[in-house]
């Protein structure tokens, strides 16, 4: 383990916004259980997809991109708050 200092733009809760050391554009740091759930989601549509449960695949698809822009949002939202340009 290294450690490092790094810019924290945005609280330290939940999908922390942070730029490393040696890094053009900041992050979002994702906590491990966040990541295990958006892949479950993930894996939860596919397997809607490969059933043929549109509906449902409709809905679950609706959730995930609802949450991945939320955390979108506070991304961008953290960038234009410090006058850093969106690297998209």
């Amino acid at each position: 383990m290294k450690r490092i200092e790094a810019e924290l733009f945005t609280d330290g809760t939940n999908d922390a916004v942070l730029r490393l050391p040696n890094r053009h554009f900041p992050g979002l740091l994702i906590q491990g259980d966040t990541l295990s759930i958006l892949q479950n989601d993930l894996a939860e549509l596919a397997d809607l997809c490969a059933t043929g449960d549109l509906e449902e695949a409709q809905h679950a698809a609706n959730l995930l991109h609802a949450d991945l822009s939320a955390k979108l949002e506070r991304y961008t939202r953290a960038l234009e708050e410090h006058g850093i340009p969106r690297p998209f």
